[in-house]
């Protein structure tokens, strides 16, 4: 199976480059992916496209290096064994708030003995071709991502952290806030850097790497610099509308 190089180089301290895609549109995958994207996470919390869908756009990517995830709806294990079945290499997981939950997603990622995960890896397997060598390292290339997103998490964050298999804690500023009572819209904020610090702790004493997004070159040197590893830019759609306001608004200007 793919060598997951993305979870041997947060796992060594080293960053990691990517977007999530919220466009369901496997050519821009395809782009993203050749254009250099070191992970590409597929959306489908936050949209309409279904697990076939995900299916073509994992494929897109298959010409190139780039490690695929998906941001499953919810933690159910259903979601976990499709995705990673079709070919994910990763899931990002919203809304864990507590460490039990973290182990049991972990739990359903891995093979016995290590987990609770049901074999029948169809296309992760090349349709069985390499059934046995998926088995083998299964285990070891599945990178976890747990999207810290409550006021919960933040309480049990050492907890959550320090469940073995988690690899990255990613903060969703925009869900935060309102778990926090705050207007995401009035970012910064205070409370918000202080969980950013405090998960960085955690992240450093726990060996986990830490994630976020950026949208600019320079937020993403900035969160670099903050000690982040697993680097988000983006995502797919701003991206798109980053480079077609300032022509829309040169065209009006012409007016």
């Amino acid at each position: 199976m793919q060598v997951n190089r993305v979870r041997q180089a947060i796992r060594s301290g080293q960053n990691a480059f990517g977007c999530f895609m919220g466009m369901g549109s496997g050519t821009v995958a395809e782009l993203l992916a050749h254009a250099g994207c070191e992970w590409l996470v597929v959306e489908m919390e936050h949209n309409g496209i279904d697990m076939a869908q995900v299916e073509q756009i994992l494929m897109a990517m298959n010409s190139t290096d780039t490690v695929p995830m998906v941001r499953i709806p919810s933690a159910d294990p259903v979601f976990i064994q499709r995705s990673l079945d079709i070919g994910a290499l990763g899931i990002a997981v919203p809304m864990v708030k507590t460490a039990a939950e973290a182990e049991a997603i972990v739990q359903a990622s891995r093979y016995p003995p290590h987990g609770r995960r049901s074999f029948g890896p169809l296309r992760a397997s090349n349709y069985t071709i390499n059934y046995g060598s998926y088995f083998d390292n299964a285990n070891d290339n599945i990178l976890i991502l747990l999207i810290l997103e409550t006021a919960e998490a933040v309480e049990n964050l050492e907890e959550i952290a320090n469940v073995p298999g988690i690899d990255v804690l990613y903060i969703g500023a925009f869900d935060l806030c309102l778990s926090l009572g705050l207007n995401p819209f009035d970012m910064p904020l205070p409370e918000i850097d202080k969980v950013i610090d405090h998960a960085r702790d955690v992240a450093e004493r726990c060996d986990v790497a830490l994630g976020i997004g950026s949208g600019s070159p320079e937020e993403l040197r900035q969160r670099a610099a903050q000690g982040f590893t697993f680097l988000g830019y983006g995502p797919d759609y701003q991206l798109l509308l980053g480079t077609l306001r300032p022509g829309v608004e040169a065209y009006r200007s012409l007016e």
